[in-house]
């Protein structure tokens, strides 16, 4: 699940002041034959986050040679709750999308269901105009379809104060009574409802659950120990603690359905880290590591999960409009491409109460990064300046 969509500069709340971060204490693995002006700036950029505000920020980046270069800073004052470490695992919120466009992919290139098919073909009358939106207009947000995570009735599901665990039908039910936005096809707009959809759809042409097909396609096959499609609260291993501001140190502008966060409250912030977002599904369910993610991406890139004509279509893109995308950024099928002024990448952003991720790579896997904050809530304008500059920095990184 994200708020908002993926963008070159990642795009989240923000506060009028900072909150109070305490003393910085990280640690640094590097590459010895790495560029040290390279590693630096990293470094410099991950620890001025924390004193920023942010709680913490792990990098890590993978530039084809040698050891990857992983960094982990964080605030004093989460160290009583967990000693944060690069490859711990995270909720990959919106990078989830990805899995699910390589899912629908396998099953196109097994001719199991087809990228043309209409909504209506497996989901008969769930989906408002689901007879002239297919399941390519799902997976490149041109289906018109209203943003579920828009609606007030899910706050509390998105704040981990309600326990009832929305399906997609109850979802994709909420959605059906709101018009619109355009007529499918005809425009571009992020939004999560598309791959709640998605989900529906996979398991109805599989008749197994998500969980089952991303264990035994994905993460089982290329060995991926801390990928896992989330069915609840719990973690499997190491896991890096999630942080939102507690209400009275919340930005003043964010309404205030999502002014409360449910769990143990100290430092000003709540600690969401055991919060299950109950609307989470399969736009936003994933669990992963940096780690794992560059493994993920190098398989997906090289061809070793998709033949080559099923590659070629998840990387058509179609360009993003909106008063936050950039003119170079374009969506394809569960992913987007960015020219930087390094080269043209390939990444997706992810946001969830108390996780925000970033993952990029370059078009053949064999380079990749990551960065992760235990936030979804940049705490001041020059955090939000300095997550921008980060995100810019590890897209040249992967290029060094």
């Amino acid at each position: 699940m994200a708020t908002v969509a993926v963008s070159a500069a990642l795009v989240v709340p923000l506060a009028t002041a900072p909150a109070s971060a305490g003393t910085v204490h990280g640690s640094t693995a590097v590459r010895q034959d790495g560029t040290a002006e390279r590693r630096a700036q990293l470094r410099e950029l991950a620890r001025k986050l924390v004193e920023e505000g942010v709680p913490g920020v792990t990098v890590r980046v993978d530039d084809g040679h040698g050891r990857p270069i992983e960094i982990s800073e964080q605030a004093a004052w989460t160290r009583k709750d967990h000693r944060l470490g690069a490859d711990d695992e995270v909720r990959e919120a919106s990078n989830t999308k990805t899995v699910m466009a390589t899912l629908v992919l396998q099953l196109a290139a097994e001719h199991r269901l087809a990228l043309t098919d209409p909504v209506d073909k497996w989901l008969p009358g769930q989906v408002r105009n689901g007879r002239a939106i297919t399941l390519r207009m799902l997976l490149n947000h041109t289906s018109g379809l209203f943003d579920y995570t828009d609606d007030p009735a899910l706050a509390p599901a998105l704040t981990g104060q309600d326990t009832h665990v929305w399906t997609s039908a109850e979802i994709l039910g909420l959605v059906r009574g709101h018009p619109a936005l355009f007529e499918p096809g005809s425009e571009w707009s992020y939004s999560n409802t598309n791959y709640i959809a998605i989900g529906a759809v996979l398991e109805k042409a599989t008749g197994r659950s998500l969980a089952a097909l991303v264990r035994d396609r994905i993460a089982g096959p290329l060995g991926l120990r801390h990928t896992f499609y989330a069915t609840g609260s719990a973690w499997r291993d190491r896991h890096a603690h999630g942080y939102e501001p507690d209400a009275a140190h919340m930005p003043p502008d964010v309404p205030e359905e999502f002014r409360n966060y449910a769990g143990p409250q100290h430092d000003d912030h709540v600690d969401v880290t055991g919060d299950y977002v109950t609307a989470d599904g399969a736009d936003a369910a994933v669990v992963s590591t940096a780690g794992d993610w560059s493994r993920f991406y190098g398989a997906l890139m090289s061809g070793r999960l998709l033949p080559a004509a099923q590659l070629a279509e998840m990387r058509t893109t179609v360009p993003e409009i909106g008063p936050e995308d950039p003119d170079q950024l374009g969506y394809g099928l569960g992913i987007e491409s960015a020219e930087t002024d390094c080269g043209t990448v390939w990444d997706h952003v992810g946001i969830v109460p108390g996780y925000a991720t970033y993952n990029v790579t370059d078009s053949t896997g064999r380079r990749t990064a990551s960065f992760f904050f235990a936030t979804s809530t940049l705490p001041t304008r020059e955090a939000h300046q300095t997550g921008a500059a980060l995100m810019n920095a590890l897209n040249c990184a992967i290029f060094d």
